[in-house]
């Protein structure tokens, strides 16, 4: 028996443990080594990139807008939606933002959206834009000087001549919208200004379905089907070689490009959708919650690419008097009058969708969602991605030019992922640990290039390795951790969802240690 005993102590002193490799190499410590397992924090809200709940501006909202607060009745108090928010997102016309040519709303200290968009980053919130160009029933969306330059319209009612819709193909529109998106681009192809772009923009709302390409009365299906394609490729080019920087997303619908608003499924669609994926395009849909839009072929869309690009969402139904009828959903599930079931379809569909964002849409859908805080708060703790280290093994004794192996384990604990394979992104985020002098300065900084945070899934943590020398001068020192952009100088970048110190530059402390 004690020999039995023997064996099996042999056997286990020679596995690793947590974060120690096999093989130790020349100049590997042996150091005192101790496992972390850092507290993880479950319910405090995360300002992240691509991630959380999405409030939604009016294009004519003045300074006053930021302060708007709604009552929560569970909490029994007024809240501002800009506490709860990510991104503000703004769905505008052309026109608003270049009423001239080579005139833009941002230069403008008179222009209203142009200091709402200002607005937005004084306070430290990125802003979301979709440009609208249709005008057939918003009035005119696309500017007066691209139909004087003479660029081809539709007019759907004579009654209202104002509202003309350029075709897309129209090479004097494509010359104008070409030159304002470039400008657009210059001024807000920047992620620290810029959250996503809601990259399409064509058809009525601009939700790149109900796109019109020539007269309804003389269009065949081989023209459409043509146009359709063709005009996809220019504008998802024309967007991907300006906006480099900054998340593009297009609505993933069944009729994308088509003519029409609703139907039968078109046989191209997943095809463009996907071409457009291929530059670089995420994913969006404005119908979560309307089950009679958003069925199984969107559902099996979402799904085929769940974790490898990002979705946003927005809600279909519209609960203010004198709007929607979202009791005659198909589901059968939302009563009039109880618009909390509403935001339970949409939440449900959300979290099968494994959605990172969320909208905070006008004022009483808004409103509405905060009726129902229970789900605005389990968004915030269960959706989207919430990242943490939940084990780390780190030296705490170790002697000068030593190599420590640092061993790292990560997860996800939210149903979404972090999206750092995107292109415009391109791997940037990375985890690194930096070495703390006793006065709380970064003395060196070691990334871990393999770490890769978009494979880090719920219920899938994932570990790592990484070899530091620390060739320091005798003394006392900390460990701290962050996920950092690697663009950006090594800066810390994404909030952990840790509950733990943080310096100022938003480093997560962890360990005191000697260097001896």
């Amino acid at each position: 028996m004690n020999r039995i005993i023997l064996l099996a102590l042999m056997c286990f002193s020679a596995l690793p443990s947590f974060g120690q490799k096999k093989n130790v190499q020349d100049g590997l410590s042996r150091a005192d080594y101790t496992i972390l397992k850092p507290t993880y924090d479950s319910q405090s809200l995360l300002r992240n990139p691509l991630n959380g709940w999405v409030m939604y501006a009016p294009r004519n909202a003045d300074e006053t807008y930021w302060d708007i607060e709604y009552f929560v009745p569970a909490l029994g108090k007024k809240v501002k939606v800009i506490d709860y928010a990510s991104a503000c997102y703004v769905r505008t016309s052309w026109s608003s933002l270049n009423p001239s040519d080579g005139v833009y709303a941002w230069d403008d200290p008179n222009s209203k959206i142009g200091n709402l968009l200002k607005g937005a980053q004084k306070r430290g919130l990125p802003i979301a834009l979709r440009i609208v160009v249709d005008g057939r029933d918003q009035g005119q969306n696309t500017p007066g000087f691209v139909f004087e330059a003479g660029a081809k319209y539709y007019l759907e009612d004579e009654k209202h001549p104002d509202r003309q819709t350029p075709y897309p193909q129209d090479p004097v529109f494509r010359k104008c919208y070409g030159k304002f998106i470039k400008a657009l681009a210059a001024e807000f192809n920047d992620p620290a200004k810029t959250s996503f772009i809601d990259a399409y923009g064509l058809g009525k709302w601009g939700e790149a379905h109900y796109v019109v390409y020539e007269d309804p009365k003389t269009a065949t299906s081989e023209s459409t089907e043509k146009l359709k394609a063709e005009t996809l490729d220019w504008v998802t080019d024309l967007y991907a070689t300006t906006f480099t920087r900054v998340p593009l997303v297009i609505n993933y619908h069944r009729l994308v490009g088509h003519p029409l608003s609703w139907g039968a499924v078109n046989p191209n669609s997943e095809k463009l959708l996907d071409k457009a994926i291929a530059k670089g395009y995420s994913l969006r849909q404005d119908a979560f919650g309307m089950t009679g839009y958003y069925q199984g072929w969107e559902k099996d869309f979402a799904k085929k690419w769940n974790f490898k690009r990002p979705i946003i969402m927005e809600g279909g139904w519209i609960i203010a008097p004198g709007k929607h009828r979202y009791w005659t959903d198909p589901s059968g599930k939302y009563r009039e009058g109880h618009d909390e079931d509403v935001r339970r379809g949409e939440f449900d569909l959300s979290a099968e969708a494994h959605v990172n964002m969320m909208d905070f849409r006008a004022g009483g859908e808004t409103e509405s969602w905060f009726k129902s805080f229970d789900l605005v708060k389990r968004f915030i703790t269960e959706g989207g991605y919430r990242l943490y280290p939940d084990q780390i093994n780190l030296p705490k004794n170790i002697k000068s030019g030593e190599v420590a192996q640092i061993s790292h384990r990560w997860k996800n604990m939210g149903w979404g992922y972090f999206p750092n394979n995107i292109p415009q992104w391109n791997y940037k985020y990375k985890v690194a640990f930096v070495v703390l002098d006793d006065k709380g300065m970064v003395k060196k900084v070691f990334v871990d290039s393999e770490s890769e945070p978009s494979k880090w899934l719920k219920n899938a943590p994932v570990s790592y390795h990484l070899n530091a020398k620390l060739d320091l001068p005798p003394g006392n020192y900390s460990w701290a951790v962050a996920i950092v952009d690697t663009t950006k100088e090594n800066k810390p970048a994404i909030q952990l969802a840790l509950d733990a110190e943080t310096t100022a530059q938003g480093w997560t402390k962890l360990l005191a240690f000697q260097v001896k």
